[in-house]
């Protein structure tokens, strides 16, 4: 049976582009699918045939985005759940509530509550997508909370309290005030621990990366399901089908491997980073490519070897590069991991510290602090990616990842959980 099938997300391009590919799946399938996002991503959701549903405006996305506070590991939680989380919230909940629940399915991020109240209020069904096992506190995996990370010799009980203690005196402070005032209003009961415990759905929750990189912990969500790491569109261009530039296209033709520098589709405060990046890269005889939207965080002039783009279509561009600099964003993680190339992680905030250890677990990565990355630390640290063993390793993982089949796998889930009849 055909159903409407609602996509909630909030984010950056690097949150959304799953959706899309996803809710392409879902449309070829026979459904309707409406992608719920910041109108500032609608040239990534209608060339995938998609209905956008506006939540807030450009202007309020490029606000939040260029926000300082929302790169810092001790500011950026409040900054995401003021500026962008409770904004959406009424609006998620308002359009979800409009649609027959007999007849509609909501796959929606832990981070679009309203979708959540939505399912508590009017019953529609719900599937809680995670980008990034980050999402999921769990005392078995030591998660890295802000500039602080417990020792992993503690035992779990302890590691269990401590997440219990950031629930109910950092996260919930912020959260529980006006989610249960909203739900007061509907004549639902209030909840606590609002986002490790309350948030994902009670129904079905679907995880879009491997078990290999995050196993499913006894203390996650009921019912879930890994998927696997899906791709983004075209890989990051929002242009399906597109190639490279041609400037790009016979940069690479024209010397050895380069090293892609990128900090994130809405990173405009990385200019010192970009700069030591760069100036690693000439110091050993390396070429380098530049990636921002952001023209004004990039060297100016680049050195001969160093060439600046804005965006493209990262699948086709990955597979022909040494090694990637970046911030450890799930999106790029993916990405990376899928081209089997060596990462050297600079993590911010957010889930970037719990994504940059697993990649060190699996050895396929190394990581620096923002404050350490200098072009004397970049540059040691790329010596060591470049080595045939981790380029080894590296390889093994990507042969591991078949986007393909996750997509599918993402489909069937959301399928399974929409209206019978």
């Amino acid at each position: 049976m055909s159903v409407h099938v609602v996509l909630a997300t909030l984010g950056s391009a690097g949150d959304v582009l799953p959706f899309v590919a996803v809710g392409s799946e879902l449309r070829a399938r026979g459904h309707r699918v409406s992608v719920l996002a910041t109108p500032a991503f609608r040239d990534l959701v209608a060339p995938a045939g998609l209905e956008l549903v506006a939540m807030g405006t450009v202007a309020d996305f490029e606000r939040v985005a260029a926000d300082p506070r929302l790169w810092s590991p001790t500011r950026s939680f409040r900054t995401v759940v003021e500026q962008a989380v409770l904004p959406a919230m009424r609006p998620v909940h308002e359009f979800v509530a409009g649609l027959d629940p007999a007849r509609t399915v909501v796959a929606a991020s832990v981070l679009a509550l309203g979708a959540r109240i939505a399912h508590d209020s009017h019953g529609h069904p719900l599937v809680g997508v995670h980008l990034q096992p980050a999402a999921f506190l769990s005392a078995y995996d030591n998660a890295e909370l802000g500039p602080v990370r417990a020792p992993s010799w503690l035992p779990r009980q302890v590691h269990a309290a401590r997440l219990a203690a950031v629930d109910r005196w950092a996260s919930d402070p912020l959260l529980a005030p006006p989610v249960n005032a909203f739900r007061a209003g509907l004549g639902l009961p209030p909840v606590t621990r609002v986002l490790g415990r309350w948030a994902p759905s009670p129904q079905t929750n679907l995880g879009l990366f491997p078990d290999w990189f995050a196993p499913v912990r006894p203390d996650w969500p009921v019912n879930i399901r890994l998927a696997g790491f899906v791709p983004a569109g075209d890989e990051g261009s929002g242009a399906p089908g597109s190639g490279l530039p041609t400037a790009l296209e016979a940069f690479l033709e024209g010397g050895a491997p380069p090293v892609v520098v990128t900090f994130g589709s809405s990173m405009r405060h990385a200019r010192r980073l970009f700069a030591a990046a760069v100036e690693a890269d000439r110091r050993r005889g390396r070429r380098t490519v530049v990636l921002t939207r952001f023209r004004d965080q990039v060297p100016d002039p680049l050195p001969a070897g160093a060439v600046h783009v804005e965006w493209v279509a990262m699948a086709r561009l990955l597979p022909r590069v040494a090694a990637v600099v970046h911030h450890g964003g799930i999106g790029t993680v993916a990405q990376v991991l899928r081209a089997g190339v060596p990462q050297l992680v600079v993590p911010f905030a957010h889930d970037q510290p719990d994504n940059a250890n697993r990649l060190l677990r699996l050895g396929v990565a190394e990581r620096l602090d923002p404050r350490r990355f200098t072009p004397e630390t970049a540059g040691a640290a790329l010596d060591r990616l470049l080595g045939p063993g981790v380029r080894r390793r590296c390889a093994g993982y990507a042969a591991r990842t078949d986007p393909v089949a996750a997509v599918r796998v993402a489909a069937d889930v959301i399928e399974a959980a929409a209206p019978a009849g």
